[in-house]
């Protein structure tokens, strides 16, 4: 089994991402809730993290663990939004997975 493996599957990952643009007040946390669970849902393994407004009013910070082809998946989804939503640039980064995490909510 590699490092961060599942007993039963992939690699576990960490993506981090800071979404930019007009992204708060607008729904984008429920939205990554939503895109999250939805994903979790359709592929039988959880995203777990978290999603939260930072101090600056303009960005979103995503933490989210699970399988790299399911954070992939989120991190496509991350450019888009609900509808009111105006992403204008994403930041990703990738890293070791810390298991903190119970469920993915927002902060």
């Amino acid at each position: 089994m590699s490092v961060g493996a599942d007993e039963d599957g992939p690699k576990v990952e960490r993506l981090t991402a800071r979404v930019h643009g007009f992204v708060q007040g607008v729904g984008y946390r429920d939205y990554c809730m939503s895109v999250a669970a939805g994903i979790g849902r359709s592929e039988g393994r959880a995203i777990s993290g978290y999603a939260r407004n930072m101090p600056n009013g303009s960005m979103v910070e995503v933490v989210a663990e699970g399988p790299r082809p399911l954070l992939e998946r989120l991190l496509r989804e991350l450019h888009q939004g609900p509808r009111i939503a105006e992403v204008v640039k994403v930041e990703a980064s990738w890293g070791a997975a810390s298991r903190e995490f119970d469920g993915f909510r927002w902060r």
